[in-house]
């Protein structure tokens, strides 16, 4: 799903702010980098002047000296560029790395953020954007200003070069030159447009044969290979399309090049009779080819090379570290209701849609879902279809692209901590007493904390760890033991609503059921996103997510409805406890 244009170009300018607060943080270094430009492009200025001069005036003229004198000037600008470039390094460096802290924070911030609300440590994305994509960052930004600096140095350098060398020249550089620098402008925004469309059907691929290959089990278990099969084949041809679409426009830099960098060369020689009747020698013809050889034509090369290149790439990575948040999940199809309870309750969603980016597939799509108060309501579907996003949206974690998400009608992302609480499958546990664990959520007395450590079956637990003042930590504990002290933290919030995304996937069938049955009991609403199609059977209703359609209804009445399913139902069998595709 594409945004609309307005938020689209509200999400580029938001991505243009650290640039602009970056070059305006320090006016003084814009200053220093602008002086030592100069003295770095010196070259650039006399070059033609003096081979012009050097032949013409001295060796043609049989005054080798001052033949020497005008190539020592060269030289000397040579030196002088050396001193510039060392100095234009360090003064980009005092501009880029406040810009690379500034990212780095706004990173940290987000990812502590998302942990403190979702209940889950910064995952490996968030870790990859703030050692990755913040470099990548830094590092593109630095070369978009060293090669667009180097490049309004070059040209004004040139144009007053050939200016006083011989004007009549400019009429046969400076169009095509123009010409050539206008086509590449134009084609920028087409450019990073493509390059963000590649770089996200590259991630869906990579997540969608990821999925695939963790839940190879699940699938053959599910009989659900050629629907895999084809969603990945699908990815793979986004993916394929994307880079010939990139490829297409990429093309436009040379042609962009050729226009502006060579085609000038080509008009100098052919117009040079023209220039030797207005009195040019042959040391100005030879200079300036020098201005357009030597400096205006790889001058036009770096911009096109590094905005084409670093500059896209700065688009981008901006766009990823300020707008679109964690990767994807992979959606298999689009969702859309078909059933739905009306009025007031629990949790309720008016058409919402949500995709992960501007270009990226919905994962929910038109969604209407009434959550009566006090519903058991078990979520199950394929890897990717959204399960997830459906709880990270109720409890406000992520916001939908369009529509509303009201728990007992106030909005999910204005909702106060305490009327809801989310267990993902990867439980949290800090440092420190398990008693501190527990009431994390809750200032709850020592008989709550037992009855919930007996509800949920975490009595054997603390008598192993020596009761409620043990000290613990997340790497003394097992996979399952994290999701009971998880459990039982929630069972003690004062939360009405509580979502259990997988939360006893590491328990075993039996402790399971009995953590399912306990928050069934303690009262609220609970949504059971399910690891085990006994969890759906232990649910008042069961909600179907299959791709194309989300069905809402009895166990029976899926069975009749939902083919998805009825195939679920059909593979599964009580004494095995079957894995539903997680």
């Amino acid at each position: 799903m594409n945004p609309p244009n307005g938020h689209a170009g509200h999400a580029g300018h938001a991505g243009n702010r650290p640039l602009r607060r970056a070059l305006r943080r320090d006016p003084y270094q814009l200053v220093r980098l602008a002086g030592w430009s100069v003295a770095e492009t010196a070259p650039s200025l006399v070059i033609g002047l003096a081979i012009a001069r050097a032949i013409d005036d001295g060796f043609g003229a049989g005054r080798p000296a001052t033949g020497f004198a005008w190539l020592a000037l060269l030289g000397g600008a040579w030196l002088l560029a050396a001193v510039g470039a060392r100095q234009v390094v360090m003064a980009v460096a005092s501009i880029v790395e406040p810009f690379r802290e500034e990212l780095l924070a706004h990173v940290v911030d987000d990812a502590l953020r998302h942990s403190v609300m979702s209940g889950r440590g910064p995952g490996a994305a968030a870790v990859a954007r703030s050692n990755l994509q913040v470099e990548l960052a830094r590092d593109a930004f630095a070369s978009v200003i060293t090669v667009v600096r180097s490049f309004a140095f070059t040209v004004v350098s040139v144009v007053l070069g050939l200016a006083t060398l011989v004007p009549e020249v400019l009429v046969l550089v400076l169009p095509p030159f123009v010409a050539g620098l206008v086509v590449f402008l134009l084609s920028l925004r087409a450019l990073a447009r493509r390059q963000r469309d590649f770089i996200l059907a590259d991630e869906r691929t990579a997540e969608a044969l990821a999925t695939m290959v963790g839940g190879l089990r699940d699938i053959t278990a599910c009989r659900a290979e050629e629907r895999v099969a084809d969603d990945v084949g699908r990815r793979v041809a986004e993916q394929a399309r994307a880079a010939r679409s990139l490829a297409r426009v990429t093309a436009l830099r040379t042609l962009s090049l050729a226009v502006g960098g060579w085609l000038p060369v080509l008009l100098v020689l052919a117009g040079t009779p023209w220039l030797v009747s207005g009195g040019a020698g042959a040391g100005v013809i030879l200079g300036a080819l020098a201005y357009v050889t030597q400096s205006l034509t790889p001058a036009l090369g770096n911009l096109v090379e590094g905005l084409g290149i670093n500059g896209v790439r700065l688009r981008v990575a901006l766009g990823r570290l300020l707008r679109d948040g964690d990767p994807p999940v992979r959606a298999l199809g689009r969702v859309a209701a078909r059933d739905g309870d009306g009025g007031a309750g629990a949790a309720e969603l008016r058409g919402v849609t949500f995709a992960y980016g501007p270009h990226a597939e919905p994962v929910i799509d038109g969604l209407d879902l009434s959550i009566p108060e006090g519903d058991h309501i078990a979520v199950v579907g394929p890897s990717g279809i959204g399960k997830s996003t459906l709880a990270a949206l109720l409890t406000g974690v992520l916001a939908p692209g369009s529509g509303r998400v009201l728990v007992r009608g106030v909005p999910a992302d204005r909702l106060a901590p305490a009327d809801r609480v989310l267990i993902p499958q990867e439980a949290y546990v800090f440092r420190g007493s398990l008693l501190e664990n527990l009431t994390y959520l809750a200032d709850a007395s020592r008989e709550a904390v037992d009855e919930a450590v007996d509800a949920v079956g975490l009595a054997n637990l603390v008598a192993r760890l020596g009761g409620h003042s043990a000290e613990i930590d997340s790497g003394m504990l097992s996979p399952a033991e994290r999701q009971l002290v998880a459990l039982a933290r929630a069972y003690l919030a004062p939360a009405r609503l509580v979502i259990l995304d997988e939360a006893t996937c590491h328990l075993d069938p039996a402790a399971e059921a009995r953590a399912e049955e306990a928050f069934a009991r303690r009262g609220g609403t609970l949504l059971v996103i399910a690891h085990r199609l006994s969890s759906a059977l232990r649910a008042r209703r069961v909600l179907v997510m299959d791709g194309t359609s989300v069905r809402l209804g009895t166990h029976e009445e899926m069975l009749a409805s939902s083919p998805l399913y009825a195939d679920l139902a059909g593979q599964w069998a009580p004494s095995s406890a079957q894995e539903l595709v997680p």
